[in-house]
C-alpha cells in the first residue's frame, strides 16, 4: 500500500508535519519578546486544538481504522481490533507521560510571564530544567508527529487540521524550553536553537516511522496506526490541552474554543473532502 502513495501527498504530509514542529520555535520566540502571555487567547486557542483533535480522532479517524479493519476481520472481530488498537495508543502516550520527571515535565511551566518567577533557580538546575524539557517533549512529539503524516497522507485536509491542531499545541512548548535555558545561559540562540531542535522530533518520527514501516504497510496496519493514532491524539488533548486551557483562562473560554475547533474540522471535512 505505501509504494502506491503518490510523491505529492508524500511531499505534503511531511511539509505539514514540518510545519506542525517548528512552531515550538514561535513559543520560544514569544518567551522573549512579549513581556506577558495573553492568557485567554492562549485558553481558547489550546481549547480549539483540543476541539480538532478530539472531532477528527471520533468522527474521522477510528471510522477509518474501523472500516479497514472491519473489512478484513470481520464487524465483531474489526471492531475489537480497533477499539484495542486505540486504548494501545492512550496507552503509549501515558507510559511516555510517566517516563518524564514530574520535575521537569515541559507542561508545568507554559506562561511567558513566568520567566519572572524562576530566577531564584541557580543556573545548573535552570540549564537541567530546559534540557529535560527538551527531551521529554521530543518524545511526546516523535507520536505526533506520526499522527500528522499517516493523517495528511490519508486525507489533505485532515493532515491540515492536525498539523494546525499540533502547532497551537507546541507554542507554549517552546515556551517550556526556552524559558529556563535562557535564563541559564543568557543566551537567547541557545534557548531557541533547542527549541527548535526538539520540534524537529515530530518530522524525525513521520520520516522514521514511514521508512521502517512501508516495506510491510498492510491495510491492516494502516487500520492498526489510524486507531492508536486517534488514542494518541485524545489523550493529547484531554491530559495536556484541555488541563492547560482551563489553567489559563476561564471555564467557558476553554469551552467555546473547543466548540470552536470542532465546527472548524467539521467544516474543513465537508467542504475538502
Amino acid at each position: 500500500m505505501a509504494t502506491d502513495i503518490e510523491f505529492s501527498k508524500l511531499m505534503i504530509a511531511f511539509s505539514l508535519t514540518l510545519l506542525a514542529g517548528l512552531s515550538t520555535g514561535i513559543g520560544s520566540a514569544l518567551a522573549f519578546y512579549t513581556k506577558q502571555t495573553n492568557k485567554r487567547f492562549l485558553a481558547a486557542a489550546l481549547g480549539f486544538s483540543a476541539g480538532v483533535m478530539v472531532y477528527v480522532s471520533f468522527m474521522e479517524i477510528i471510522p477509518e481504522a474501523k472500516t479497514a479493519l472491519v473489512n478484513i476481520y470481520g464487524p465483531k472481530q474489526g471492531y475489537l481490533v480497533t477499539t484495542v488498537a486505540f486504548f494501545a495508543g492512550i496507552a503509549i502516550m501515558a507510559l511516555i507521560d510517566n517516563l518524564v520527571p514530574n520535575v521537569e515535565n515541559p507542561h508545568e511551566m507554559h506562561d511567558v510571564k513566568e520567566m519572572d518567577d524562576i530566577t531564584s533557580y541557580n543556573n545548573s538546575h535552570l540549564l537541567r530544567m530546559g534540557f529535560f524539557s527538551a527531551i521529554a517533549i521530543s518524545i511526546h512529539n516523535f507520536p505526533e508527529g506520526l499522527a500528522t503524516f499517516f493523517g495528511a497522507i490519508q486525507e489533505p485536509a485532515l493532515g491540515i487540521g492536525i498539523a494546525i491542531a499540533i502547532a497551537i499545541h507546541n507554542i507554549p512548548e517552546g515556551i517550556a524550553i526556552s524559558v529556563p535555558v535562557y535564563y541559564a545561559t543568557g543566551s537567547r540562540r541557545k534557548a531557541f536553537t533547542l527549541s527548535f531542535l526538539s520540534g524537529l522530533a515530530e518530522p524525525f518520527g513521520a520520516l522514521v516511522g514511514f521508512f521502517l514501516l512501508r516495506q510491510i504497510f498492510t491495510e491492516t496496519l494502516f487500520g492498526l496506526i489510524f486507531a492508536a493514532v486517534a488514542g494518541i491524539m485524545v489523550y493529547v488533548s484531554l491530559d495536556e490541552l484541555l488541563p492547560s486551557a482551563e489553567k489559563y483562562g476561564e471555564h467557558h473560554v476553554a469551552i467555546i474554543g473547543l466548540i470552536c475547533g470542532m465546527v472548524v474540522m467539521a467544516t474543513s471535512l465537508i467542504l475538502f473532502t
